[in-house]
């Protein structure tokens, strides 16, 4: 038996959840590393609030030098402005000049100098904990975590009420660094000394994830957990772990911890969005529906709970929500109509589904409402507004371009318009010769119009190309049975498709209609069972009631016939093969 490939719609929901690692830290100037890291002003230490600055005359070649060098670095010469610092900084032993040689040179990028000039101030101001917090973000964003080392730990130790803090501000840095294994040890041995600071776990979780250290991350998370049991970033970390493992762990984890805190809106986001992988669409629509209510301006989760409404058939629900969307002032708003247009076609009202699709102007969905709006078109008759349809849709890539011959050529094809439909088809292959699925189809509607020959070769070459292609194999190796011609040929071709796909029913079938032709009945009976078994397909109907005839069960076999006529009563090779036995 020879089939055609139905294209299946499986839709998803994607919502964005939060990050579940911090922020990034970005690299700023001087200045701004120092603030990103600071923590409350209660909090921090106290440095000299005086510095034994250098008894320096201020000489005229030495102001020259220091105009020189602000002119260079308001003209963009950060380079030529470093160096002249540099050297005003090694003069005049001012730890003032060695901050600012400081930030010139990590502003332009320069590594080198900018090691130098901050290795200079803190020689000249060894209390400063802003020339330790810059050189040892500067060190960590240069991949010298050994250098860092010290300045880290010198870090942690100024802010002894602000150590989580500290902890969540320095693994951004680190998170960048390409050996993985080395930063998370670095953060261990930073760690060390506190283990009671439940940041400091949550840190080394991620870093241990990202060194492959599966169980240490777990370990890790479950410390962070114990010691802040509230800490939601801590849980989303946990059931990320888990849910590599086992799904219904991470699930039962994350129903705990909402149960206890209902108002941790990132771990029930995480929550809902596993459920749905898992297709508990009830469960995960629940949880939705919690979110909603809680942030009910929120457009993306009246779009989520509609998704789900409508995957479940609860149509009207579906369309509640998504005009919940709409209303709620949701930006994609092209999406939420062609979603629409999808519930109307559901509903069988496809006069308002064109109309949604039509409204679908922008974004990802304009391609697929397009072709809806031709495949409606093509069901009401309009065969050629269809195709100026397809023709006016703009294509991304050749597997568009391919989708949209082959939507033509299927429109052409229940028109009754087969010929067409391949002609269509050969046009595409001008541009498309080695497209697999536009050789098949195009393959079939040639064995179907007669042109054997064409048929083979389009076969053959979708073997050539996809060497497991079990439909092709299958659909060649039954051309041959049922023409019954090079039977033995045929049958190895459909018990090879058989081999590639052995719960196939069409293929199954196949293998009976080969045995059937070789005169083997038993075998071709227990193969046709199996296929009528799991599909009660009209044409496995048709083969099993000829076989059955054969074998002299006539009863059994007008029966079958009997009731696959009922379910389709147009089925033509139905009612060929009755009429070739029942005249």
């Amino acid at each position: 038996m020879m089939t055609s490939n139905r294209s299946a719609i499986i839709f998803s929901i994607l919502l964005a959840a939060c990050a579940h690692t911090p922020q990034q830290a970005k690299e700023t100037p001087a200045g701004a590393a120092e603030a990103a890291l600071a923590p409350a002003a209660t909090a921090e230490p106290q440095e000299k609030k005086s510095l034994d600055l250098p008894k320096q005359e201020l000489t005229g070649q030495m102001l020259y030098e220091f105009l020189l060098g602000e002119v260079a670095n308001q003209r963009g010469k950060g380079d030529l402005a470093t160096r002249i610092y540099l050297k005003l900084a090694n003069l005049t032993r001012d730890p003032r000049v060695a901050a600012r040689a400081a930030s010139l040179a990590y502003e332009s990028r320069d590594m080198e100098a900018a090691t130098e000039a901050f290795n200079l101030w803190l020689e000249l101001e060894p209390a400063s904990l802003q020339a330790k917090q810059m050189l040892s973000m500067m060190l960590v964003s240069g991949g010298k975590l050994d250098e860092a080392r010290p300045h880290l730990a010198g870090m942690l130790a100024a802010y002894p009420g602000r150590v989580g803090h500290a902890f969540m501000k320095i693994y951004p840095f680190l998170l960048r660094h390409p050996d993985k294994v080395a930063a998370f040890n670095l953060l261990r041995d930073l760690a060390q000394p506190y283990p009671s600071v439940a940041e400091a776990h949550w840190v080394l979780a991620q870093a241990a994830d990202a060194a492959g250290k599966h169980e240490q991350a777990l370990d890790e998370v479950r410390q962070a957990r114990a010691l802040r049991p509230d800490m939601e970033s801590a849980a989303v970390i946990e059931a990320q772990l888990l849910r590599r493992e086992s799904p219904q762990r991470a699930i039962d984890m994350l129903k705990k911890y909402v149960s206890a805190y209902p108002q941790a809106s990132e771990a029930r986001l995480f929550y809902a969005r596993i459920l749905l992988e898992q297709k508990r669409y009830a469960e995960s629509r629940k949880e939705f529906q919690y979110l909603l209510e809680v942030h009910p301006s929120n457009p993306d989760l009246a779009f989520a709970v509609a998704m789900l409404s409508l995957e479940m058939g609860e149509l009207e629900q579906a369309e509640d929500q998504l005009r919940q969307a709409l209303d709620k002032g949701k930006k994609d708003e092209d999406t939420v109509y062609f979603y629409l247009g999808q519930l109307s076609e559901a509903r069988k009202n496809d006069e308002d589904a064109l109309q949604y699709y039509r409204k679908v102007q922008d974004g990802e969905h304009v391609y697929a409402a397009h072709l809806r709006m031709a495949m409606l078109a093509g069901k009401s008759g309009k065969i050629e507004e269809a195709r100026e349809l397809l023709h006016q849709t703009s294509a991304q890539n050749n597997q568009q371009r391919a989708q949209l011959l082959l939507t033509e050529a299927q429109l052409l094809r229940e028109a009754k318009q087969v010929e067409a439909a391949y002609q269509v088809l050969l046009q595409g292959l001008e541009k498309l010769p080695s497209h697999p699925n536009l050789l098949y189809v195009a393959g079939m509607l040639a064995d179907q119009i007669g042109k054997h020959d064409e048929f083979e070769q389009m076969m053959r070459k979708v073997i050539q190309i996809q060497p497991d292609h079990a439909q092709a194999y299958n659909a060649l190796g039954y051309s041959l049975l049922d023409r019954n011609v090079r039977l033995e040929e045929g049958m190895q071709l459909v018990e090879k498709a058989n081999q590639l796909a052995p719960d196939d029913s069409a293929v199954i079938d196949s293998v009976g209609w080969g045995h059937y032709r070789l005169g083997n009945i038993p075998k071709s009976l227990e193969f046709l069972r199996r296929a009528y078994s799991s599909n009660p397909d009209p044409e496995i109907a048709a083969h099993l009631g000829e076989v059955l005839w054969a074998h002299g069960d006539k009863e059994q076999a007008r029966k079958i016939w009997g009731d696959s006529l009922k379910s389709h009563p147009d089925n033509a090779v139905l009612q060929a093969v009755m009429k070739k036995f029942l005249p």
